[in-house]
């Protein structure tokens, strides 16, 4: 094993894990926005609403993330509306196309894990708020989001981990993040079995370190994970 030429392709290949962090965290952010308001739309009970929420989850989770980002990037040039837009900056820009697929491609599966979260929330929680005279604002900051954050951690952990998978094919159109990276480092040196080992073993340790981190904000929003706080002698006792 040829370890100096190892350690030489992971310094080159680490150069573009800011690149893949940052697609990872941004899309994965701003698609639990759009996520939060499809699921809301999808349990709001109107169609008008409802419909078009259910559409769109269905069709980016049926069709392949490769071809949304070609869509985005290869398509919308073709037309004269789009390149006359002020959108044109941005969508002439593989970094903004490859972006704003992931976004659109993550709210679809982050929706389902909101939507379900919302309904694990138990209904006597709800009931025992409302006979307590809490509005429905309160209600949903103070009793449904708190609880369905934690019933939906572990599923969005899970979808954060496939995100950062998902950011390699970024490199498709010309993105050098880590994969990107590696298929140059190959094209170069034709030793596609270390380099491919060194970037499987980047994208490892961010989705280790990912897990951790999930399972650490699982743990600290669950009291039920959590031992009971030791009696303490002296406090509060007898004196």
């Amino acid at each position: 094993m040829d370890i100096p030429f190892l350690y030489q392709t992971l310094l080159k290949l680490l150069i573009g894990v800011p690149l893949t962090l940052q697609l990872a965290v941004s899309s994965v952010g701003l698609g639990a926005i759009l996520a939060v308001m499809l699921a809301l739309a999808r349990l709001s009970g109107l169609r008008l609403l409802a419909w078009p929420a259910s559409f769109y989850v269905f069709i980016f989770r049926s069709t392949p993330l490769l071809v949304q980002i070609f869509l985005i990037y290869h398509g919308l040039g073709q037309f004269h509306a789009v390149r006359a837009s002020f959108l044109w900056p941005l969508l002439r820009e593989p970094y903004w196309c490859a972006l704003i697929a992931l976004t659109l491609n993550t709210a679809a599966y982050s929706c389902e894990i909101v939507r379900g979260a919302l309904l694990s929330v138990p209904s006597g929680q709800i009931e025992a708020a409302r006979a307590s005279g809490m509005s429905n604002f309160t209600l949903h900051r103070r009793i449904v989001f708190p609880l369905a954050l934690r019933h939906a951690l572990p599923g969005y952990g899970n979808e954060f981990v496939l995100m950062i998978k998902s950011t390699a094919l970024a490199s498709i159109i010309t993105l050098m993040e880590v994969t990107g990276l590696a298929a140059q480092l190959i094209s170069e040196s034709f030793r596609a079995i270390e380099i491919l080992i060194v970037a499987a073993a980047i994208y490892l340790s961010m989705n280790f370190i990912v897990t951790r981190l999930v399972q650490w904000a699982e743990y600290a929003l669950s009291a039920e994970l959590r031992p009971p706080p030791a009696a303490t002698s002296g406090q509060g006792g007898t004196v």
